[in-house]
């Protein structure tokens, strides 16, 4: 029997999954350029940081290659992002120069936030795989609360768009919860992966959060661009 290379996704579905992929990447790229622009390391490393997240997402295209059958795949790529998450909140904390702990402020607002989207198949467990996606879940929006103390502190870090597109991940997360229940519990499909439209309307809001990414990138990279052009324009004799 030949692989079936599509998996359970449709063509336009495979698009969605693999604009994702490809966006988070590029912004990675772009906002490691960017710190090499400003001459700032913390904004190269905050780049580099943003790269766990970028692979674990080659494993969760994997997963829905081989049509959902190793949930192995799917236990990397959130063990993965996990440490993508912790990558981000350290790369920000060292933006904002803070040391010790974080915030307990931050922390309580993660856990009032943290979201559990059921109890998929694991191979390492189900009870291992939902404390992940918790402990994920807490830390990435720990970071999100950072990320918006560093725009209060320094506005020429992140743009606005920026910042709103890391924001609207739970927006994906919240909806892909929600359609996750509609296509098992509602519409009667073995997981949302079977649920061609709802899985391929849930990610294409991860391909609009992460384009929000790069496009808030871009509009801090031209704005500094600007600004030094105007600087050089008034030392010219």
């Amino acid at each position: 029997m030949s692989l079936n290379w599509a998996g359970l996704l449709s063509l336009p579905n495979w698009l969605i999954h693999l604009s994702s992929s490809m966006e988070w990447g590029v912004a990675a790229f772009m906002m490691y350029r960017y710190g090499r622009i400003t001459g700032r390391e913390e904004i190269r490393f905050f780049g580099l940081s943003m790269l766990p997240h970028w692979f674990g997402s080659f494993f969760v295209l994997a997963y829905h290659i081989s049509t959902d059958s190793i949930p192995l795949l799917l236990d990397l790529s959130e063990t993965i992002n996990l440490f993508g998450s912790i990558s981000l909140l350290w790369s920000t904390l060292r933006i904002l120069k803070i040391t010790g702990k974080t915030p307990a402020t931050g922390i309580m607002a993660g856990l009032a936030t943290v979201m559990i989207a059921g109890k998929p198949q694991s191979y390492m467990g189900e009870d291992i795989f939902d404390a992940i996606l918790q402990i994920s879940s807490v830390v990435y929006i720990t970071f999100l609360i950072m990320l918006i103390r560093v725009r209060k502190k320094d506005p020429t870090v992140f743009s606005g768009l920026t910042v709103a597109g890391f924001w609207f991940v739970l927006v994906f997360i919240s909806v892909t919860v929600f359609f996750m229940y509609l296509a098992t519990g509602v519409r009667g499909y073995p997981s949302l992966s079977h649920d061609d439209l709802l899985h391929g309307s849930a990610e294409s809001l991860l391909t609009i959060s992460n384009l929000m990414i790069v496009l808030g990138i871009h509009r801090q990279t031209r704005w500094y661009e600007t600004q030094q052009n105007a600087i050089s324009g008034l030392e010219l004799p």
